[in-house]
């Protein structure tokens, strides 16, 4: 029997502990949930809100910077910020003065503005890629990508890694689970044909990606530079190199989906590390919480898509939609705050601090991890880290699958919101936004040895 069976019960039973004490102080919150059940289908307005570990998640009454109070006038330190959405800390100064000064000359017009100019050339300085196109989440950035990807091949396929996610895309709903691929957990077929239109390997699996590529049938893969939605798993040495040097050499394309690891740096993992992707994919944080995506191409694939469609005549009328876009994509409010976005909160000096933070935060886990003996890990990439209960860090997603110890995470989470720490609920990772301070790091630590010191006690560890 492994140690997690042997413990269930006991973790149970802390875990009732703690989401009874997180009931009896959020007795607001706990209100205003079950009155959001009687309108919204799964309680809040997104179904990923009813996932908090708490049992119910928190009403927000206010956020700024990387703090956050709820409706009960409790305070938080906010490592979750939006799962990314709030990279920028809540209602950052640059971003606020240029929504407002947008609203107030207006929102959509399908039309461009003249900050656009700037946008664009600022996306092609810092990220390598010299053409782009917006959307209005990452999830329609992927699927621009991937349907221009297949215009150009010819092809239906995408590849993708076991355990990934990118959004809504339905060809990334597959998994590698017990040697079967099948569709990610509690996804429904939805009438795709997977077997016609995916492909997935695990990551830094190089054997099976070159197998994978070398029936020419893949339009394109789709990939993080480092997989982060499974708990954060790092790249092999050389994957990258092997990746990029297979899909040329079977005719293959490549979206790098920077939309959680744009982190890393002012010009994401990619610039940092030197890839060239033929698609790069970011979205979230880069307008500053407002919905944006944004996906960059490549001059050779850009010629490609042009050939296939060039140019509309304007002497003729004609609809050239492509099967992307909407409305409100490239809107002037979007615009206005990616300008103040890319031009005064995610610079160089910024990223300094945040850096420097999530070092902070992870070595803070680790001398905890080593003065009690656990086989735990911390990994930190750029402004973000987690903390997972294996001694290594996975090699892909079967490692996490065979390791991952949810309940455990479930306690660590509900302990850490009675506590006054946000993670984000899904794993336990933390992102650092400009106005993280050393303080806020440090409380965390404190709160982490309190949680050790407690389940230890317990017997649960």
């Amino acid at each position: 029997m492994s140690i997690a069976a042997s413990n269930r019960t006991s973790i149970d039973d802390l875990i009732d502990i703690e989401q009874q004490r997180f009931a009896d102080n959020h007795p607001r919150s706990r209100a205003l949930w079950e009155e959001g059940k009687e309108h919204f289908l799964y309680g809040g307005p997104s179904h990923w809100m009813r996932r908090w570990a708490g049992g119910f998640p928190v009403y927000v009454e206010s956020a700024k910077g990387a703090r956050l109070t709820d409706v009960d006038g409790k305070a938080y330190v906010d490592f979750c910020l939006g799962d990314t959405g709030g990279m920028c800390g809540h209602a950052p100064e640059a971003v606020t003065a240029a929504a407002v000064a947008q609203l107030q000359r207006g929102t959509t017009t399908m039309l461009p503005t003249e900050d656009s100019l700037w946008v664009g050339k600022e996306l092609a300085r810092r990220f390598g890629l010299p053409y782009w196109t917006l959307t209005t989440s990452a999830t329609d950035a992927n699927r621009g990508a991937i349907r221009f990807a297949r215009m150009v091949t010819g092809r239906d396929k995408v590849l993708v890694f076991s355990g990934c996610y990118h959004g809504g895309v339905e060809e990334a709903h597959v998994e590698i689970r017990d040697g079967k691929v099948g569709l990610r957990n509690m996804i429904h077929p939805n009438g795709v044909d997977h077997a016609r239109v995916s492909k997935v390997v695990e990551f830094n699996d190089a054997e099976g990606l070159k197998a994978a590529l070398a029936d020419r049938d893949v339009a394109v893969v789709l990939m993080e530079p480092l997989m982060t939605n499974f708990g954060m798993i790092p790249v092999a040495e050389g994957f990258h190199d092997l990746v990029r040097e297979e899909t040329r050499k079977t005719g293959t394309l490549l979206i790098i989906d920077e939309t959680h690891t744009i982190s890393s740096g002012p010009g994401g993992y990619t610039r940092s590390h030197g890839l060239e992707p033929d698609f790069f994919v970011a979205g979230k944080a880069i307008a500053g919480g407002i919905p944006a995506g944004i996906f960059g191409v490549s001059q050779e694939t850009a010629e490609r898509i042009w050939q296939a469609v060039p140019y509309v005549n304007p002497r003729q009328r004609q609809s050239a939609h492509l099967g992307i876009g909407g409305t409100l994509a490239g809107n002037a409010l979007t615009i206005a705050t990616m300008r103040a976005v890319l031009e005064s909160i995610l610079t160089e000096a910024n990223f300094e601090v945040m850096i420097a933070n999530a070092q902070r935060l992870a070595e803070g886990a680790r001398g905890i991890i080593a003065k009690y003996d656990l086989p735990w890990h911390v990994t930190q990439i750029g402004a973000r880290a987690e903390i997972m209960f294996t001694p290594e860090p996975p090699h892909n997603g079967a490692d996490v699958i065979a390791t991952r110890r949810g309940d455990l995470e479930t306690l660590l989470h509900a302990f850490y919101m009675n506590e006054g720490i946000l993670v984000t609920p899904f794993h336990t990772m933390f992102l650092m936004c400009p106005a993280t301070t050393a303080e806020d790091v440090d409380h965390h630590t404190r709160v982490f040895e309190k949680f050790v010191q407690r389940a230890s006690a317990a017997g649960v560890l």
